[in-house]
């Protein structure tokens, strides 16, 4: 495996932790990873690369190595736009005033889509893996979501323990079948930590399962994906089980119409992948992100 190096940003009052590969004047490649994961996420990947790239993929805020918001267990709160924030100061510390590649799978795909829509003049090229959006949601649910969130609060909820990694691993297995143990056990190192009780404890704010009440609007996201200038490299897996659970009864061809606001955008379809596809075909979205941003 290519080595990494750990590396502390103060950003908005977190400190935020990202995993840095590659030689410091090499081009660059942010990689933000999804919901529940970490930067190391993107180790197998970063192997795979055959160029000389310089990796940068931070934890977010509440996830992995990174600060949660407050100090108290499980009391953390989350607002997405957050997200792009934070990676608006992470782009200043490290490229200040260059165009940048982002990467990102799952959330870390919505985030990127995004911030290339607020801030086009910054972002050279998107890598968007399994980001779909999610579906629209109608003003009538609006009273059910906040009822729901004040539910929540009153119990708020929790991660469970694990007696050691290969407990932890087969946990990962289990949600990505196709994961080699091999990974499955690298990954485990990173996603959990021994504490005080002796058992293994994800390393991620159990507030991130709350649901939050406010609604996806979907005409909002869209008004800022339509002012996206870079390029978009769309990569998502054959059949893919995500795209089938955001796209509901609605049909797939009529679900992806949303993605008809970028200016430029194309599409890849992976096979033997599912929604982990990083992790399931690293060497081929290794050789995509190399064609696209090189």
């Amino acid at each position: 495996m290519k080595e990494s190096r750990s590396e502390f940003v103060d950003v908005r009052s977190v400190r935020l932790h990202v995993r840095r590969w590659g030689s410091p004047d090499a081009p660059m490649l942010f990689m933000l990873h999804g919901w529940m994961d970490i930067g190391a996420s993107f180790q197998f990947v970063v192997d795979a690369l055959a160029g000389d790239w310089q990796v940068l993929a931070p934890d977010a805020r509440g996830f992995g190595l990174s600060d949660w918001p407050v100090a108290q267990k499980g009391g953390g709160h989350y607002y997405f736009p957050d997200y792009l924030g934070d990676l608006d100061v992470l782009l200043d510390h490290y490229a200040p005033g260059a165009q940048v590649n982002l990467v990102g799978h799952s959330m870390g795909a919505n985030v990127s889509l995004l911030y290339a829509g607020v801030r086009p003049q910054r972002v050279r090229r998107v890598v968007d893996l399994e980001g779909f959006g999610l579906a629209a949601a109608r003003a009538s649910q609006s009273p059910g979501r906040i009822a729901q969130w004040l539910d929540d609060l009153r119990a708020p909820p929790a991660l469970r323990s694990y007696a050691n990694l290969d407990e932890v691993a087969d946990r990962l297995i289990r949600t990505n079948p196709r994961l080699a143990r091999d990974r499955a056990r690298y990954l485990a190192q990173h996603w959990s930590r021994k504490e005080a009780d002796e058992r293994f404890h994800l390393l991620a704010d159990p507030a991130h399962k709350l649901r939050g009440p406010t609604l996806y609007r979907l005409d909002e996201v869209s008004a800022v994906w339509a002012r996206v200038e870079a390029p978009v490299l769309h990569v998502e897996a054959k059949d893919s089980p995500a795209l089938a659970v955001f796209a509901g009864k609605m049909p797939v061809a009529e679900f992806k119409t949303r993605f008809d606001v970028f200016s430029d955008w194309r599409e890849e379809i992976v096979d033997e992948a599912g929604h982990m596809i990083h992790h399931d075909q690293p060497e081929r979205i290794a050789a995509l992100i190399e064609l696209f941003c090189a």
